[in-house]
């Protein structure tokens, strides 16, 4: 049975930092292409992040510069690095798995989610 377990949300101040981890189980990690997205209340869930081997990352434009995804492949784990957050970082962060070198629009396996909030 396949699980993407996710850890590190919580309750920060703007400007603050957090680190999300994302622990694999039961698929070939290497693999797969790893990743993060986010919905935030109202709205779609949108990407976030992601990383194929580990020299190929992605940003979405609202977090470049202030994020950065790595994977631990030794671990079966990924994390994200979130940095200089902003209040419309608020959002339930979802980690994700699609088999390489397939799209990342239709997800193979999701996370439960963890909530992040930034207060102002």
């Amino acid at each position: 049975q396949v699980q993407l377990v996710e850890s590190g949300g919580g309750l920060v101040q703007a400007g603050g930092s957090l680190r999300l981890s994302c622990a694999v189980s039961g698929l070939t990690f290497s693999t797969y292409y790893m990743g993060w997205f986010r919905q935030a209340p109202g709205k779609e869930r949108e990407f976030v992040s992601s990383v194929g081997s580990n020299t190929i990352f992605s940003y979405a434009n609202s977090v470049k510069g202030r994020f950065t995804i790595s994977r631990d492949n030794a671990k079966n784990t990924i994390h994200l690095q979130m940095n200089t957050l902003k209040p419309e970082d608020t959002a339930v962060y979802y980690c994700a798995a699609v088999r390489a070198g397939r799209s990342w629009s239709r997800p193979d396996y999701w996370g439960q989610g963890t909530q992040v909030t930034i207060s102002s």
